[in-house]
């Protein structure tokens, strides 16, 4: 399969609008400002006293809360850009990050889009066509459906045909939406409906498409950087098996327990869909590891990913700032030779969520908001004393991301953060406690879980 062609993306960048908002915004706030590029930051009415608003340059207020109103409506973002008069947009993760017709609206007003090109991520964003995109490029995908379906009898036949457990995945689902397992077959056309109409109203598009549900899988991912020149290198492995509901909840690199033969396959495997995608910029390839060392690709995320921070921990390259570099035209400064990752790193998302009422959303005010320090200890957060969690958007509050020379002493650094994190305020539940016990459960510090850990773990909890 040919690679398409790659162009380097346009001129110099010295401003940036920043599309997004909470500890995202400001990540990308401060690696502007290291790299001396004036930020303008959108934000809508609910968002008007962010801490995250403390680092711009300038501020465009662009809607209501409601994010269909503001952070995900491209008219207001785009006035904002052409108003404030900047060089580039840069998304951020959620929203419009993975939104081909934003990009394209964005390259045909002069701005440089900070991600692939609007065709790459038209063609990885439709997970089918990834399916398919991967598997022309030599990478093992799960046994499914060659294309997206429409009949349930049709579908159900290719069900059949794989055999149970299946998944149905919607082709523009993300973030652990638009997906159902079936276990039974006698469950498969409810399902399938319900997801197709599920995928129409979240995503608006309805198209669905089947594969094979691997139960005791590890979801393994690994990160990329491309520029526009012909370099496209890998940057390690990432475990992102601890999650609910395909939610995840726990992040680490590298993936404990993967022989260096497997961790050079998938870096491999990455590398070579990404170069057959034409794909440039910062993005992840998702794959699932079975228990007898077997992957299969499962999808690409064309943007930064939320645990980015753990790559940028064990190999001291900065993400954020090699996507800007890579925007303006510029050739990565380092080779696949040049990256060796050192130590483990571990990220748990803190979110405003009650584990004990089905991680509900805990909106409300924080009265106290004491994030943990130490060596090798980092907190992401938008969080601060007096800050108001909307229930309005994502519930992620923080993110602590430590790192050690070793798994064990990365394990103990981050259960002794957790116990330092203090936050507090009406209305307000954390996810500290159920984070904390998925560290000290004995599967997970013997790297032996798998996806299921935290939702079997949820379902035996008082």
């Amino acid at each position: 399969m040919t690679a398409p062609e790659r162009t380097p993306a346009g001129a110099p960048i010295s401003s940036v609008l920043i599309a997004n908002r909470g500890e995202i915004a400001l990540r990308i706030a401060r690696a502007c400002s290291e790299l001396d590029i004036r930020t303008v930051m959108v934000h809508s009415t609910a968002d008007r006293d962010s801490p995250a608003l403390r680092l711009a340059d300038q501020l465009v207020q662009i809607g209501p809360a409601a994010a269909k109103r503001s952070y995900l409506y491209p008219p207001a973002i785009l006035e904002a850009a052409l108003s404030a008069g900047v060089d580039a947009v840069h998304p951020g993760y959620g929203f419009l990050s993975e939104d081909a017709d934003f990009a394209e609206m964005c390259e045909a007003e002069g701005l440089t889009f900070i991600g692939p090109p609007p065709s790459v991520i038209a063609a990885l964003g439709d997970k089918a066509q990834a399916r398919k995109l991967a598997a022309g490029a030599g990478l093992p995908v799960l046994p499914g459906s060659p294309g997206t379906l429409s009949h349930g009898q049709v579908a159900k036949e290719v069900a059949d045909e794989i055999g149970y457990p299946v998944i149905i995945k919607a082709v523009a689902g993300g973030g652990g939406r638009g997906m159902a397992v079936v276990r039974d077959p006698r469950d498969f056309a409810r399902a399938f409906a319900e997801t197709r109409v599920s995928a129409q109203a979240v995503f608006g598009d309805g198209r669905v498409y089947v594969e094979k549900y691997v139960d005791t899988a590890r979801h393994v991912e690994v990160q990329v950087l491309a520029d526009g020149h012909g370099s496209v290198v890998s940057l390690g492995v990432r475990d992102c098996s601890v999650q609910r509901r395909r939610q995840k909840l726990i992040e680490e690199s590298p993936a404990p327990g993967l022989s260096p033969e497997l961790t050079t396959r998938l870096g491999a495997a990455a590398v070579a869909c990404a170069r057959a995608a034409g794909y440039r910029g910062a993005g992840t390839f998702e794959f699932l590891v079975d228990a007898e060392g077997g992957f299969f690709f499962i999808e690409a995320n064309c943007r930064i990913q939320v645990e980015h921070p753990v790559t940028e921990m064990v190999t001291g390259i900065d993400l954020v700032r090699e996507q800007l570099l890579i925007a303006a035209g510029r050739p990565l400064s380092f080779g696949q030779e040049d990256v060796v990752p050192r130590g483990v790193s571990i990220e748990c998302r803190v979110n405003t969520e009650d584990p004990a009422r089905g991680f509900l959303p805990t909106p409300g005010l924080i009265d106290e908001f004491v994030p943990p320090g130490g060596p090798f200890t980092r907190v992401d957060t938008h969080g601060a004393n007096g800050v108001l969690v909307s229930a309005d958007y994502d519930s992620l509050l923080a993110k602590v991301i430590v790192w050690a020379p070793d798994r064990d002493q990365a394990i103990a650094r981050m259960s002794r953060a957790l116990r330092e994190f203090r936050i507090s305020g009406r209305g307000i539940c954390t996810t500290i406690g159920f984070l904390q016990d998925v560290l000290d459960d004995p599967l997970f510090r013997d790297a032996k879980h798998n996806t299921s850990l935290a939702d079997a773990m949820i379902s035996v909890r008082p």
